[in-house]
């Protein structure tokens, strides 16, 4: 199966707009809940840890600190979605039958949510249970509006919905803290359109 020169990064595109719109609408819905991070983008690779405080010098209205990414995990064919393809017949593997044998290409994708996490004072005291307890309320929050985003709102083609599933969410675990950061990251696996292989000419 042949790609769309552009279907990895439209599918990556799709999804940092996704989360960030939800989570946009949690924190007009839940009190003290931040917000999109004004730091919001694709990142080549793992993301780098560069901040999970607010970076900008003027927060637009309504947005969060901390940082959110989107970065491609993998890339790889998929008869059975969200399976992976592996040690296919040497048949399958060459020649004529590579291009049918795929019925999907899909790109497994990670979003990366970092928020501040508490830590010791000026006076070298641990955080309160207070803070604590805030900061893992921020991020139990983050983690269900984040799930629910990419199973709810992630834009697909209806034709395709109704032909099969094409989005799997996959699992979400904690990160951190480290650096003052603590965070989520969820793994999405989407299957990308795209287009069959040419028709051999004929004698």
């Amino acid at each position: 199966m042949a790609l769309n020169l552009t279907a990895v990064q439209d599918a990556a595109e799709a999804v940092l707009g996704c989360v960030c719109a939800a989570l946009q609408d949690a924190a007009a819905q839940v009190d003290g809940q931040p917000g999109c991070p004004c730091r919001s983008c694709l990142v080549p690779g793992l993301p780098a840890w560069d901040s999970c405080d607010d970076p900008c010098n003027t927060t637009p209205a309504g947005a969060g600190g901390g940082q959110l990414s989107v970065n491609v995990a993998r890339l790889y064919p998929s008869t059975e979605f969200p399976t992976a393809d592996r040690n296919l017949p040497p048949t399958q593997a060459r020649g004529r039958l590579t291009c049918a044998a795929p019925t999907a290409m899909a790109v497994e994708l990670l979003v990366t949510l970092l928020r501040c996490a508490p830590t010791f004072d000026d006076g070298g005291c641990p955080p309160s249970c207070d803070a604590l307890g805030e900061a893992a309320r921020i991020l139990h929050t983050d983690m269900v509006v984040v799930r629910n985003a990419l199973e709810c709102c992630l834009p697909t083609a209806g034709e395709q919905r109704r032909r099969g599933r094409v989005v799997f969410v996959g699992e979400s675990k904690t990160v951190g803290p480290e650096g003052m950061c603590v965070g989520l990251e969820q793994r999405l696996t989407v299957a990308l359109p795209g287009c069959g292989c040419p028709q051999e000419a004929t004698a």
